[in-house]
């Protein structure tokens, strides 16, 4: 059997705070077993979890891998609407009139990753 994604896994500077918010993004928990200051702290979830990873380092750069984020219940639009109430930031809006595209949003430490359109709306199209 060949080997299968079990993690990704993200630096940043807080590891349970940033978990926390994408506990909240993916409608999910952060482990019991990680509490607020621990240098690592896991979000599991379908497919592979995501384990965030404390270091002293601050991003500089652009991502070199980023998340892809399709709704299930509910529209790309009103997703946006949700994780930007939760926090992240929009860094570049390439929604186009016609219903195609995506948003490109920033968790709170920016990093950047994308929400997509839902199986709904593209079936739609």
């Amino acid at each position: 059997m060949s080997s299968l994604v079990r993690h990704v896994t993200i630096d940043c500077s807080d590891a349970y705070a940033l978990a926390s918010f994408w506990a909240q993004v993916l409608e999910s928990k952060v482990s019991g077993d990680d509490r607020p200051g621990d240098p690592e702290a896991l979000v599991d979830s379908p497919g592979a979890g995501l384990l965030f990873i404390q270091v002293p380092e601050k991003k500089s750069v652009k991502n070199r891998v980023h998340l892809d984020l399709q709704p299930q219940d509910r529209t790309r639009d009103e997703e946006v609407e949700r994780l930007l109430g939760l926090g992240a930031t929009l860094v570049d809006d390439q929604r186009r009139p016609d219903g195609t595209g995506w948003a490109v949003l920033a968790d709170p430490e920016g990093n950047e990753f994308c929400v997509e359109r839902s199986k709904g709306e593209r079936e739609k199209a």
